[in-house]
């Protein structure tokens, strides 16, 4: 296990909503840099922004339930020269307002950092309305848009100061339940670039959000099956890191993708895209297979539907037999 990570298989891991690591991280931003500003769709409390509310009133906007008027005022606060932090459900922001981010943010490309909150099946009861599975498809296909997907509160913390610093539109997706925390305060986080979390020769699981800490567990399962999986934390699907991908496929030859979300389009998508173009290998991907989510528990959710660390296990054997 790499010094970067806590050993998931030996460690007694402490959870938290990725969600509050974001909320620290953008009151410590304001905190940095007074032209940041943050507004809201009525959602300040589920989103962590009313930990900057409280700090800075005078620098908070609450826009009300208009999603499309939430991002449309993020970017004329970015036309005058502020850093605009806009939050709300990952369902109704891209959700709802994906042709305001294209054509007042993407098109003019002005520094506006959407955060999609509570995105995944993990959210849970809410049901297929509420579980946003198609946002890093329609956020990554955006010109100059940066799409992350941090793997925990303390990587989603240094996320947000690290948007916070760069000049182009960003979006990051955030769940809603607890989830393990598997980064350290001393592991480095920079956009655009991925990290090896566990080195190995025999396959590749590349992962992203919530579904790295099931590819760790998978890895720890598939050593003892006698296969050295080496597993890489994409938290930034766009701009990938490509030259690290592909270093590490080339030493393996054969790859799993797994997030939580529509993999056509999403993070399978996009790997698969490079993989076709650079590099062939035997591939399989993780995640939500054209359908929407249901309503029920979390943990039997993401069971249900393939996301946890036996799929991937399983998914790692078939490709390191077809590599043979």
């Amino acid at each position: 296990m790499s010094s970067l990570v806590y050993d998931v298989g030996k460690d007694k891991l402490s959870e938290e909503p990725i969600r509050k690591g974001f909320g620290r991280g953008l009151e410590r931003a304001g905190h940095e840099n007074a032209n940041v500003v943050a507004a809201c769709a009525d959602l300040t409390e589920s989103t962590q922004m009313h930990l900057f509310r409280q700090s800075f009133p005078d620098r908070f906007v609450e826009i009300g339930i208009a999603e499309q008027n939430l991002v449309t005022v993020g970017s004329g606060l970015a036309a005058a020269g502020k850093i605009p932090f806009v939050s709300s459900y990952a369902a109704f922001s891209p959700g709802r307002n994906w042709e305001q981010i294209r054509t007042t943010i993407c098109l003019n490309d002005v520094p506006v950092k959407i955060i999609g909150s509570h995105a995944g099946v993990s959210v849970g009861p809410d049901g297929a309305t509420h579980q946003m599975l198609e946002d890093i498809a329609l956020m990554r296909v955006l010109p100059n848009m940066v799409v992350i997907a941090p793997c925990d509160s303390i990587e989603a913390e240094k996320a947000t100061l690290a948007m916070a610093t760069d000049k182009r539109p960003n979006y990051m997706r955030l769940a809603r339940e607890a989830t393990p925390i598997i980064t350290k305060p001393e592991t480095p986080f920079v956009i655009g670039k991925a990290q090896i979390f566990e080195v190995g020769s025999d396959v590749t699981i590349i992962a992203t959000g919530t579904m790295t800490y099931q590819a760790l567990l998978a890895a720890d399962q598939l050593y003892k099956d006698g296969i050295e999986a080496e597993v890489v934390h994409v938290a930034t699907i766009k701009p990938l890191d490509t030259d690290l991908i592909l270093a590490s496929v080339k030493k393996t030859k054969a790859v799993v993708t797994a997030e939580e979300g529509q993999m056509n389009g999403g993070l399978g998508g996009a790997i698969s895209e490079l993989l076709g173009e650079y590099y062939p290998a035997p591939l399989r991907r993780i995640g939500m297979k054209d359908r929407f989510g249901e309503s029920g528990e979390p943990n039997e959710l993401m069971q249900y539907f393939g996301l946890d660390a036996n799929h991937i296990r399983l998914a790692a054997h078939e490709v390191v037999e077809r590599k043979k």
